[in-house]
């Protein structure tokens, strides 16, 4: 597998494994539709390039700092920022980022609005109910997603964070639930699934799955 920590990521491999995960997609009843996010974070430009080479399209960062550090290798793809976000970062990433997937919160999104208006933007809702994984209650949507609307961004969808433990079969209630109030607030992205629990998240109605591990191994550590 691509991408242990002190090896260059391979491209051949890459292609594979992008080709493997849509297998994955196409066999939990996905079509070609379904939008595979290679997650590069804690990799090096190597794994956008090699991902984009391997036909994949938007690439998925967690940390500002990472990402600017990388901002010339993401030039050719779309960029999603996927981990979560202070207020303080927005304007190191504004203009680099073009889809923020964790909008969890009035304040963040008026950040956004303010330092990158036109953005995409996801709300981030909170299935787990686990610490550190971020989130607006699925009871708090409404409001939130109003006043996202107000604002000078483009609402695309929402998003949503498996639960760490109790395997993939333990996140279908929660992904069902995004679904569907992503139906009824007429929003047509749902990023939900990752290396992990994609399988799930597809017959739940994903349109976006996160991918790294599956498709450059595992994650160098940060230093």
């Amino acid at each position: 597998m691509a991408g242990r920590p002190g090896v260059t990521v391979d491209p051949a491999l890459v292609r594979v494994a992008v080709a493997d995960v849509r297998r994955r997609i196409s066999e939990a009843g996905g079509d070609d539709s379904v939008v595979i996010l290679a997650v590069t974070k804690g990799f090096g430009p190597d794994a956008i390039e090699a991902a984009l080479a391997a036909g994949c399209s938007a690439i998925g960062e967690n940390y500002a700092q990472e990402l600017v550090a990388k901002r010339d290798a993401a030039a050719g793809a779309e960029v999603h920022f996927i981990g979560q976000l202070q207020t303080n970062k927005v304007r190191q990433v504004a203009g680099v980022v073009q889809v923020y997937e964790t909008v969890d919160r009035e304040r963040l999104a008026a950040e956004i609005a303010k330092r990158d208006p036109g953005a995409g933007v996801l709300v981030q809702v909170d299935t787990s109910g686990e610490p550190g994984k971020g989130g607006c209650p699925i009871g708090e949507l409404d409001p939130l997603v109003e006043a996202i609307r107000s604002l000078d961004l483009d609402l695309r969808g929402l998003m949503t964070v498996g639960p760490t433990d109790g395997g993939p079969e333990a996140a279908r209630a929660g992904f069902r639930a995004v679904r569907a109030a992503a139906d009824r607030l007429g929003l047509s992205v749902v990023s939900m699934g990752m290396s992990d629990d994609l399988e799930v998240a597809v017959q739940e109605g994903s349109t976006e799955v996160r991918v790294g591990s599956a498709l450059f191994g595992a994650r160098p550590v940060r230093t």
